[in-house]
C-alpha cells in the first residue's frame, strides 16, 4: 500500500475511534491501545498534527495536510512508521471500524496510482468519517 494511503487510513482510524467514543460505543481493546500508541508516537515527531487531530470535530481538520504530515513523519522515523502500520492492522481487525477502513482504502486505491490528489484524498476521508458522525449508519 502507498505510504499516503496508509497515513490516510491511520488518520481515518483515529477519527473513527474518536467518533465512536463520543457516541458511547466501545472499540476493541487492541484498537484502542494502538490508537493511543500511534498518538503518543506521532506527538514526539509531529506535535502540531496531534493538536489538529485532537480538535476534530470541534475544529475542521485539513485532511490532506495531516495525511502528508503523518506520511512524512513515518518516512523519517521508523517508530512512527511502525505505529502507523500497527494502527491500520488493528483497525482492519476491529469489527466496528473494519468496513469503514475498507471503504476508505477502496476510495484511496481507486485514485490514479501516479498522483494522489490531496484534495480527493481529504474528501475520501471526510466521506467515510464525517465529524463525529460516521457515514453509513452504525457499525
Amino acid at each position: 500500500m502507498e505510504p499516503l494511503s496508509t497515513a490516510a487510513l491511520a488518520i481515518g482510524t483515529v477519527i473513527a475511534t474518536k467518533a465512536l467514543e463520543k457516541t458511547g460505543e466501545k472499540v476493541g481493546e487492541a484498537l484502542w491501545d494502538k490508537t493511543g500508541q500511534f498518538l503518543v508516537t506521532l506527538k514526539k515527531h509531529s506535535p502540531h498534527t496531534i493538536t489538529a487531530l485532537e480538535k476534530v470535530p470541534e475544529q475542521p481538520l485539513d485532511y490532506g495536510k495531516a495525511v502528508v504530515e503523518v506520511e512524512a513523519a513515518a518516512r523519517e522515523n521508523p517508530e512512527v512508521h511502525q505505529a502507523v502500520q500497527e494502527l491500520v492492522a488493528a483497525a482492519k481487525a476491529d469489527p466496528k471500524v473494519a468496513s469503514k477502513v475498507q471503504q476508505l482504502e477502496t476510495n484511496i486505491n481507486s485514485q490514479p496510482a501516479t498522483v494522489i490528489n490531496n484534495t480527493k484524498l481529504a474528501e475520501s476521508i471526510k466521506n467515510v468519517f464525517q465529524g463525529n458522525t460516521i457515514i453509513g449508519g452504525t457499525f
